[in-house]
């Protein structure tokens, strides 16, 4: 059995922000679970017996190299794709790089990765990413988050 396609699974993201404000992106490759060619907040399954603050910063690090803290959780929603025939609940935390240069670890599930400014992303989003910028921007307009050092 499948999580997201024999029973629901949780996914989950995060916005990461650099220092200059923007927001990390990947595009998804052609072995991705769903939704290939469009771009998206990473993030990725939960672990039995993982914290989903732990499953973000370990799916970063293992895709792409960085390291993340995370700040805040920005929302859960259902991503459900019907005509995928999946049924993922996504939390998605906003967190900061903290350390690495984000290079591709996982070419066959990614196929490009880049910094954005948020009013200007890169299309085609993910659905969970177009629930995402739409929640952040309800939220904080198009600014990137403050932090308290």
């Amino acid at each position: 059995m499948k999580a997201g396609f024999d029973f629901i699974g949780v996914g989950v993201g995060a916005m990461v922000f650099n220092e200059k404000g923007e927001v990390f992106l990947s595009q998804r490759g052609e072995k991705a679970k769903n939704e290939r060619g469009t771009w998206e907040f990473p993030g990725g399954s939960v672990e039995f017996g993982e914290r989903l603050s732990d499953a973000v910063k370990r799916e970063f690090m293992e895709e792409y190299g960085i390291s993340i803290e995370i700040h805040t959780l920005l929302s859960v929603d259902d991503h459900i794709l019907l005509a995928e025939g999946q049924h993922w609940v996504s939390p998605t935390y906003i967190a900061k790089l903290v350390d690495g240069e984000a290079t591709i670890q996982e070419p066959e599930k990614c196929s490009a990765i880049g910094w954005f400014a948020l009013d200007n992303l890169p299309q085609p989003l993910s659905l969970i990413t177009q629930y995402n910028v739409r929640d952040y921007t309800t939220k904080f307009g198009i600014n990137p988050p403050e932090y308290d050092e």
